[in-house]
């Protein structure tokens, strides 16, 4: 599945924090059963690895990805837990070598024009709007798909279930990412129906 197809599998891509292995495959079934597939795993915890692998092994349906990929390394780790894409916050030369390397998708962070280009020089069309809402989110998507119409965004970063469907509207947009499918609270509770009830409100954003 190429990144593309997995940004237009769902509206709002879930960046998840998961602290606890334990809580991976009940916070996954939630937001599949909502109706929410596409999962990146922040690999902000080290807990991460192991939970997208629970993840991969226990959620029929879940496209599972990782997110906050900073280092070389972390592509080859993601692909051996079973992940099928890498988010990064930006790009480097390295970082882009590191992803083909590991044949993992990638959608790598831009917040300029100048990045933008850089990243189609690299080979990648479909791009993270980081951070959309200071880069300017709607005024910088509508901006940029004018001199860059071929590159379909994912704008994260400050986006809510109000500017949502604003930000899908836009013809670059293919999904947004967000932090408020899986509240901290929510999941430290075992709050997986009012999770569920989260990922359905979001996944009825669908362009």
């Amino acid at each position: 599945m190429q990144i593309r197809e997995i940004m237009r599998s769902c509206p709002v891509m879930p960046v998840l924090v998961i602290e606890k292995v334990e809580h991976a495959v009940p916070l996954a079934q939630a937001l599949v059963d909502g109706g929410i597939r596409v999962l990146e795993v922040t690999l902000r915890t080290d807990a991460a690895l192991a939970a997208v692998r629970a993840i991969v092994d226990n959620v029929p349906g879940a496209i599972v990805g990782v997110g906050t990929v900073v280092r070389p390394e972390q592509f080859a780790q993601a692909k051996a837990a079973g992940a099928v894409f890498a988010v990064t916050p930006g790009l480097t030369p390295t970082l882009a070598a590191a992803a083909r390397a590991a044949k993992i998708e990638l959608l790598p962070g831009v917040m300029t024009p100048s990045e933008a280009i850089a990243a189609l020089e690299e080979g990648f069309d479909a791009l993270k709007l980081f951070p959309a809402e200071q880069a300017g989110s709607m005024g910088m998507l509508k901006a940029m798909g004018g001199p860059l119409p071929q590159i379909l965004f994912c704008p994260t970063g400050g986006v809510s279930p109000e500017s949502a469907p604003k930000l899908l509207a836009m013809p670059n947009v293919g999904c947004v990412g967000g932090s408020w499918l899986a509240p901290k609270e929510m999941v430290a509770a075992g709050d997986w129906a009012g999770i569920t009830a989260l990922a359905r409100a979001a996944a009825a954003f669908a362009k």
